[in-house]
């Protein structure tokens, strides 16, 4: 699965390829795709991977659990 980022990348490099070019028939046709692609990023779900209560562990409790195995 396309995640999110890639679709507001891609639309914002369409963009500025309309920007920058002087042909109002491109331009259109850049703008157009862009849309599509707005309209397919507010469709997508807004998921996180990792969960809020979740925190990873600290660098001392590392270290120490390590020591641990080694004894």
């Amino acid at each position: 699965m396309i995640d999110k980022g890639y679709l507001v990348r891609h639309a914002a490099t369409l963009l500025k390829l309309a920007r920058s070019t002087s042909d109002p028939a491109l331009a259109t046709a850049l703008i157009d795709k862009a849309a599509e692609l707005k309209d397919r990023i507010d469709d997508y779900p807004d998921v996180t991977l990792i969960a809020p209560d979740v925190e990873p562990p600290l660098a001392s409790q590392a270290v120490s659990s390590e020591a641990l195995r080694r004894k």
